[in-house]
């Protein structure tokens, strides 16, 4: 005996009909045989063997009879990217050579490679400040009046060595843990204005004019303060974009992490929008229109600070470019170095992206006004 058990059972279309096999679970073959271990997976999944089965019983997959073999979209979209290029190269080729595309490319770069690194560590900053330090701490620090708060909060901008690419989202993470937004708006603008490089850079641009640096830490504090205790007094919570919380329960290595993936994207992303808008601002307008105007005491401060708005440079090096200007007034070039920490185009791109529209469309004309006001002030009493 071979030990196959049978089981006799009644024949049945269903089952294969006679002959239908007698091992259970499985399905008969021709003439009564057992079937192959290909014909089997095939009886089971409804299709032939070699036919390539599917999961379901009887449904073929979506794309079948559509896909294509493997290795084959690749090739394609190789050779896709190729023709771009080679039609772009022929296409652009005369430009690409311009002194003018040129200059815009070196001062783009210039731009996002200067900056970078300085608001890698104010995201950074940021970041530690909303996982590591505790809401109390700050109640601590700060005084509780916020009238106080914020000539306080605009004084200790001078120990964060860095320009206005770090200050924004140092300011956002100081809101997050419970500061006033009127003192952290103080430190956002006396932050990149009067700390030690920024200062000690601007005595090197005006070796033989200590009062520059005096004129600008005056002056650049002077607009911190008026603009937090204005916005203290007419600002609305309604104008500032809520930043987004961590869940409770998260590890504080969590929360930084997730604090800094978010302020890096989005600072970073209008850092790059900035930049743009000055290369190409610093390439159409021409020299001589500035030096037309440099004569006219009240007019040359306006452009001058017209043109810190537009060249977007870094707080670390704008006192150089001041130097430079030198058929302006002292005054003019303090202008320039006071307002271009607090407003240029990355700085406005930034808190857009940073703090909301309604929040830059209110915050960018006070301070702008108030850095050529204050200027001027300090300028004709100094210098």
């Amino acid at each position: 005996m071979s030990g196959r058990v049978t089981i006799d059972r009644p024949p049945d279309d269903s089952s294969g009909g006679p002959g239908a096999s007698d091992v259970p679970g499985s399905t008969g073959g021709p003439g009564g045989r057992p079937l192959s271990a290909e014909e089997e997976s095939g009886a089971r999944t409804g299709r032939g063997a070699g036919d390539g089965g599917w999961d379901d019983d009887s449904v073929p997959p979506a794309d079948w009879g559509r896909r294509e073999a493997a290795g084959v979209a690749v090739p394609w979209a190789f050779v896709a990217v190729i023709v771009v290029l080679l039609a772009g190269r022929w296409v652009l080729a005369p430009y690409l050579t311009s002194p003018a595309l040129q200059t815009w490319a070196t001062i783009f770069v210039a731009i996002c490679v200067q900056a970078l690194p300085f608001l890698v560590f104010g995201v950074a900053l940021s970041a530690a400040i909303a996982a590591f330090v505790p809401a109390s701490f700050w109640t601590r620090a700060l005084p509780r009046r916020p009238a106080v708060a914020v000539p306080v909060a605009g004084v200790a901008g001078a120990v964060l060595p860095g320009c206005e690419c770090a200050s924004v989202p140092v300011a956002s993470g100081l809101m997050a843990r419970g500061v006033t937004p009127a003192a952290a708006l103080a430190f956002l603008l006396a932050s990149p204005a009067i700390n030690p490089i920024v200062l000690v850079a601007t005595a090197v641009a005006f070796p033989n004019e200590p009062m520059m640096v005096v004129g600008r830490f005056a002056a650049s504090l002077a607009v911190a303060v008026l603009a937090g205790w204005i916005w203290l007094r007419f600002g609305k919570a309604g104008w500032l974009r809520n930043r987004p919380h961590a869940h409770e329960g998260e590890s504080k290595l969590a929360v930084f992490a997730a604090a800094m993936r978010h302020d890096l994207l989005h600072a970073g992303g209008f850092l790059m929008v900035g930049g743009l808008a000055a290369a190409t601002l610093n390439v159409v307008v021409p020299r001589e229109w500035l030096d037309s105007v440099a004569g006219i005491p009240w007019l040359s401060i306006l452009v001058l600070a017209l043109l810190a708005v537009l060249l977007s440079i870094c707080s670390e090096a704008d006192a150089f470019v001041a130097a430079s200007l030198n058929t302006f007034s002292p005054t003019a070039q303090l202008a320039f170095l006071v307002v271009g920490p607090m407003v240029d185009l990355k700085l406005i791109a930034l808190q857009i992206g940073t703090f909301g529209r309604s929040f830059a469309v209110r915050f960018v004309p006070l301070t702008f006004g108030l850095a050529v006001l204050v200027s001027a002030v300090v300028g004709w009493v100094l210098l």
